[in-house]
């Protein structure tokens, strides 16, 4: 019998490559997958102007941005806005500021479609090989209400769909809301996904988006990178010190195979 529904994930038209460099621009939740990629010696970018919630915000940062990563993630966590009164700007973050001075407005579909091909289109100026991948955040906006946060994921989600042949689409929303399903998922706040689901999400990132060789990369790390972390309980003993100058060894033989390893 089966227990929990399996959410499919469709394979991409491009593999992703062992230490290759990835940009990561969005909510919280591209912080918490941008995180997980550094961990494992990644060269990534994440999040290089704060944090970007809604379309606009993360074409803000494209524009910045002057990298040129073959892999993007973009992570859409709302379609609210705030825009300044006084200018009509819409501003990424309102740094404190008086509530009174924006006002709050919802991107159409259309809207959001509009932000996300520009920022495709900057990013093929500049790398004409690169792989744009949208994800749409699992994590809800209380402040909002939970059904205009609904409203507002679901504005998200097709505009996500609309984007099929520009991007590709990782169900991040759909495998913490449809396949792992439980509030033990999430963390204490019960809005955002714990770091258990944080690693589920990770596993099947890599067993989908992961070409061969970067998994055996992982596998080649993981018991180095487990080594890294061992704290002794006599780090001045003979044995401590044979032991981390060996690990320091395989360390640099490690580099040498992997040179844009980051760690």
């Amino acid at each position: 019998m089966e227990f929990r529904t399996i959410v499919d994930i469709a394979k991409p038209a491009f593999q992703i490559a062992p230490c290759e460099e990835l940009l990561f621009v969005g909510s919280c939740f591209a912080d918490a997958i941008g995180s997980r990629f550094r961990e494992e010696g990644f060269p990534v970018t994440v999040n290089p102007y704060g944090t970007m919630y809604n379309p606009a915000s993360i074409l803000h940062t494209i524009e910045r941005y002057e990298g040129a990563p073959r892999v993007v993630f973009l992570t859409l966590g709302t379609n609210h806005i705030y825009r300044l009164k006084d200018t009509g700007e819409i501003v990424d973050n309102c740094e404190k500021r008086p509530q009174r001075l924006f006002q709050e407005e919802e991107l159409s579909v259309e809207d959001c479609c509009t932000y996300l091909q520009q920022s495709i289109q900057l990013l093929r100026q500049r790398n004409a090989e690169v792989q744009v991948v949208l994800t749409v955040s699992p994590i809800r906006y209380r402040k909002y209400g939970y059904h205009v946060s609904q409203l507002s994921k679901a504005t998200l989600l097709l505009a996500a769909e609309r984007m099929t042949g520009l991007a590709c689409y990782f169900p991040a929303y759909e495998l913490v809301l449809d396949e792992l399903r439980d509030y033990r998922f999430y963390a204490a706040d019960m809005l955002h996904p714990s770091q258990q689901a944080v690693e589920y999400i990770w596993e099947r990132l890599v067993e989908t988006y992961f070409s061969s060789a970067a998994k055996k990369y992982l596998e080649e790390w993981r018991p180095l990178k487990q080594a890294l972390g061992h704290r002794p309980f006599n780090p001045n003993s003979e044995e401590s010190k044979s032991f981390h100058d060996k690990t320091m060894l395989k360390l640099i033989e490690f580099r040498k195979k992997y040179p844009t390893f980051a760690l």
